[in-house]
């Protein structure tokens, strides 16, 4: 449909120009001080930003398999609801697609029922098992890369291959970083002061970073695209810091979780219990300071949608995983950038810009020939987050009961607007 914001302000070179935006066939066709209204839907953003669509790297969807804990459909829901255009999707699904019949299975679904782009990945070994590679070279041209995240490729000999196969495939290998002969049995939570305070078994930071000293090793070795998923300790951003002044094609990203959080705001909730989990004060500081000098590239959600039941068992017997779709820009605008910790334009350019440019994606501006895929930010809504009014099927997150200001006025995907927070429930008609 042919639409044209009106009364808002366009996110271009880093400051707001009040502007229209004018929207044919999923493009924009202007960005002008005053357009005429004729033969356009009108959307009202009245002192509302727009910018490029928010992208999201680093999501679990959980169908096929899953759906009880969400669906492409719920997922996506969410994501358009959090300002998300883009997500890219992980792939420990039932089946794994480590396969072109398996990775169709979820191309499937998504071509079906996704309200926003969705982009999977395709496994690194079969079954994410670490034991054989899986298909990548058939699954290359429909996934964002590959990646066994929820688990470490432990064999040294499995990722160097890996590596080299996704270089000659031109797909970034995605790691999530772990040494399971580092982690002891009920790990849950940050092996720091709290959980010695209070009898918690706990994760090492080395358990972390071990491997992403590792990978990089493998990276000078085989000159692959590597980017490391949801860093949170000080010495993973140092090492990603070092690798990147070496010239080596290293990126990461962390969550808003960790930049917000740390291990002396636990609760014995399953609501706070993710992997990795919260770490010390010191390493969120070292995160926020990656943040600022560009060691860490990518904001993601790792949104990780549980059943109540499974979120329900305390820290020790939760399942690993919180969602976050649908708090990550209000979260970040009112911990981050209104305490003038980050500035918005780093904020926006870890949400909108770099992870189109590490994962090759298309680029997005709000200027006259880009896709139309934006995202309409209200600076001033205030309110409360509730899970319970989430359109995600999960609703455990440490969020529960913030007041944040800001949010998410409106989402446009392919020039359709995919989300309204003023329609009812959130959805647009």
């Amino acid at each position: 449909m042919d639409m044209l914001l009106t009364g808002g302000k366009v996110y271009q070179g880093g400051t707001f120009v009040s502007a229209d935006v004018a929207v044919s066939d999923g493009r924009i066709v202007s960005v002008s001080p005053s357009l005429p209204r004729d033969g356009y839907s009108i959307v009202e953003v009245n002192d509302c930003w727009i910018v490029p669509g928010f992208v999201d790297v680093h999501v679990h969807l959980r169908e096929p398999g899953f759906s009880y804990k969400e669906t492409v459909e719920t997922g996506t829901a969410a994501a358009a609801a959090g300002g998300y255009t883009t997500v890219c999707a992980m792939p420990n699904l039932n089946p794994v697609p480590d396969s072109a019949e398996h990775l169709r299975e979820q191309l499937d679904i998504i071509q079906r029922d996704a309200k926003i782009w969705v982009i999977p990945y395709g496994a690194i070994t079969v079954g994410e098992k670490g034991e054989r590679m899986a298909d990548l070279e058939a699954m290359a041209p429909d996934v964002a890369g590959f990646s066994d995240d929820g688990r470490g490729v432990q064999s040294d000999d499995m990722a160097r291959t890996a590596m080299e196969l996704a270089k000659k495939l031109e797909r970034p290998y995605v790691a999530h970083c772990e040494v399971n002969d580092l982690l002891i049995p009920g790990g849950c939570i940050h092996a720091g002061k709290w959980a010695a305070e209070h009898g918690i078994p706990g994760i090492s930071s080395e358990s972390e970073w071990k491997m992403v000293e590792r990978d990089i090793g493998l990276v000078r070795e085989t000159g692959c695209q590597y980017h490391v998923c949801h860093i949170s300790t000080k010495e993973s951003v140092e090492l990603i810091r070092q690798a990147k002044a070496e010239g080596l094609p290293v990126t990461c990203e962390t969550g808003p979780h960790y930049l917000v959080l740390c291990d002396e705001d636990l609760q014995d909730e399953g609501r706070f219990k993710m992997n990795p989990p919260l770490r010390s004060a010191e390493d969120r500081e070292a995160l926020i300071a990656g943040l600022l000098d560009g060691t860490i590239d990518c904001i993601a959600t790792d949104h990780a949608p549980h059943s109540a039941e499974e979120k329900s068992r305390g820290l020790r017997n939760s399942a690993f995983g919180i969602v976050g779709l649908e708090t990550a820009f209000p979260v970040l605008y009112t911990r981050l950038v209104e305490p003038g910790i980050v500035p918005l334009e780093v904020i926006l350019d870890r949400l909108c810009t770099r992870p189109r440019e590490i994962f090759r994606l298309p680029k997005v501006t709000v200027e006259a020939g880009s896709d139309a895929d934006l995202t309409v930010i209200d600076p001033n809504r205030s309110y409360v987050i509730r899970g319970e009014e989430f359109l995600s099927m999960g609703k455990a997150m440490p969020f529960e009961g913030w007041q944040v200001s800001a949010g998410v006025a409106a989402t446009i995907c392919g020039g359709e607007l995919v989300y309204d927070a003023r329609s009812k429930g959130g959805a647009a008609e």
